[in-house]
């Protein structure tokens, strides 16, 4: 199909019917369809494309600083409402869900019984900013886990 696709294309350039533009564009529009189409690149929510939606989900966890409980149930309902239509999806999901959860504990052991105020400011920090660098990641269709995160969910 998408060879067929190329071929109008090639015929509608040589005609001058389009610009040189226009045929670039819409030959990449052509080839990410099949690319995307091979490797599970799916549309999950929103028309958004896979890497933006898997960016998302490691974003949604700054939802936490406007509602307190939202950074951990935003993460897992993109996850859960969409796991099933694509694999990355549901690797991301997996991933963020154990770090969530490996970074309550290690929070709450050695800030809480520990040490205190200043570790919980330096773990903030690095909170931001392995979210951050797993965000960057996923946008440019990486998978990257998250350091020292305990694999509760596999």
């Amino acid at each position: 199909m998408k060879y067929e696709d190329l071929k109008i294309l090639d015929e509608l350039k040589e005609k001058g019917s389009i610009t040189e533009e226009e045929y670039q564009r819409e030959k990449a529009k052509i080839l990410n369809e099949g690319r995307a189409s091979a490797h599970g690149d799916r549309r999950p929510l929103f028309g958004l494309t896979e890497n933006t939606y898997l960016m998302l989900m490691h974003l949604s966890q700054f939802a936490g600083f406007l509602l307190p409980v939202a950074g951990f149930v935003v993460p897992i309902l993109l996850w859960t409402m969409n796991r099933g239509q694509s694999t990355m999806v549901d690797m991301h999901g997996k991933n963020i869900v154990n770090f969530m959860i490996s970074y309550l504990i290690y929070v709450s052991l050695l800030c809480i019984i520990l040490i205190g105020i200043p570790l919980a400011i330096v773990l903030g920090l690095l909170y931001t900013l392995l979210v951050i660098l797993a965000s960057v990641k996923a946008s440019n269709g990486e998978y990257w886990k998250y350091p020292f995160t305990i694999q509760f969910i596999k």
